[in-house]
């Protein structure tokens, strides 16, 4: 008689999962604190920062995301998400020796190239894991690698470059990615899938099923939207602060850490609680709660932006901030459900691949285009303009997510 396969806990597995998830935002984000020194280093200007902060890291990030995708739903999801840590890892690291523009840019497209492996396939593996009551909730609990791993990207980066230098900081954290990709595949192992869900799906039939739901389009572009300004807004908040209120890098560091530890985690978790209950009464809620919390957040977090000190500006940020994190858990449930299971990475990578394009390679590069065209009227200040008026975009990302909750209960897969 054949033994079972040795599967680790599903907590640990989500564990896992949540910690290399940490490690795909602190090294996608972590230039956000670091963008002052880097920008002087390099001679860089805001758009050009942009670009590194969003076009750089988007173009590859979001259009190999369907590809690896398709391997993941065909072959070993763990083993996917194994190499694309070490892929990005490197990258990070070599971003530590990068000479000019040019050279950063090239190792920020790596970056893009690995973690494209990362997202998707954690998706469906937390899928093919959690029964569906308590999927909102898994995946909320992943989703807190978003502001665990910005924040630790901001508390280590700043404390780093203050006391030693930027490029250390790049390599610090590649090397730690790097060390906990052997551990991540030897605890996370595959769940069972059936034999017909291993099969690959063809990518025409997947894209055909999303292609003939406005709910999908109607989640994606809403997420995309509200994207474009959340990462926007990521990237530039901390080169505000430090040109607004004066703080050094290392103040700022702990500032944004902070505000994305209380702010971002309640606001994921609060997700993942209001899609668990109120969408399994009705799936409408699925897309209707976050749609609500972006509207609701806007105005105060463009109080805290022209606020006049960074005392009054945290705490005009802590509600909003959370908020505009309410839509992971229950969005990316939606997703879930409008394919049956075996093309779940699939479909999930064809969502990212329309957030990621639009919200992570417009968004920071739009606000840093926005503030090189208003330095010449407020100087110092154009920056906090231009993020103040990019906020305004979470408003049409919430009327697109109201729009979708029209749709879900039909679109669903159950």
């Amino acid at each position: 008689m054949t033994a079972a396969p040795y599967r680790a806990p599903k907590g640990l597995v989500l564990a896992m999962l949540l910690l290399v998830y940490t490690f795909n935002f602190l090294d996608r984000q972590i230039l956000s604190i670091l963008a002052q020194p880097v920008k002087a280093s390099l001679h860089l200007t805001d758009s050009q920062l942009g670009m590194l902060g969003g076009l750089a890291f988007a173009a590859l990030y979001s259009t190999l995301a369907i590809p690896l995708a398709l391997l993941a739903d065909k072959t070993s999801r763990s083993w996917v998400i194994a190499v694309s840590l070490g892929v990005w890892s490197a990258f990070t690291a070599l971003c530590g020796v990068a000479q000019n523009f040019t050279q950063m840019f090239l190792f920020r497209l790596g970056v893009g190239v690995g973690e494209a492996g990362g997202v998707a396939p954690s998706y469906a593996l937390i899928s093919d894991t959690y029964p569906a009551e308590q999927r909102a909730r898994a995946l909320s609990i992943y989703s807190l690698g978003i502001p665990v791993g910005a924040a630790a990207g901001a508390l280590l980066g700043g404390y780093i470059a203050q006391n030693v230098e930027w490029r250390t900081a790049f390599l610090t954290v590649g090397f730690l990615g790097l060390v906990i990709a052997v551990p991540f595949k030897l605890i996370v192992r595959d769940a069972p899938r059936p034999r017909a869900a291993t099969g690959q799906a063809p990518l025409g039939a997947v894209f055909a099923i999303l292609a003939a739901k406005p709910s999908f389009w109607l989640l994606a572009f809403g997420a995309a939207t509200g994207s474009m300004c959340g990462y926007g807004v990521a990237f530039w908040l901390p080169s505000m602060i430090m040109r607004s209120f004066g703080l050094t890098i290392a103040e700022t560091g702990q500032f944004f850490g902070a505000l994305l530890l209380t702010g971002g985690v309640a606001g994921i978790l609060l997700g993942g609680w209001l899609g668990d209950r109120m969408g399994g009464r009705n799936r409408k809620w699925y897309a209707l709660a976050p749609a609500l919390c972006y509207v609701a957040g806007t105005p105060l977090f463009i109080a805290g932006v022209l606020a006049s000190g960074w005392q009054a500006a945290f705490g005009l940020f802590l509600l909003p901030q959370a908020l505009v994190y309410v839509w992971l858990g229950p969005v990316l449930t939606a997703v879930q459900h409008l394919v049956p299971a075996h093309m779940r990475a699939t479909a999930s990578a064809s969502f990212l691949l329309i957030n990621n394009l639009i919200g992570l390679g417009l968004g920071s590069w739009v606000i840093g285009a926005l503030s090189d065209r208003l330095t010449p009227a407020y100087g110092a200040e154009a920056l906090r303009y231009a993020i103040a008026a990019g906020l305004c975009l979470y408003l049409l990302a919430g009327a697109l997510m109201a729009l979708a909750s029209r749709f879900l209960q039909r679109d669903w897969v159950a």
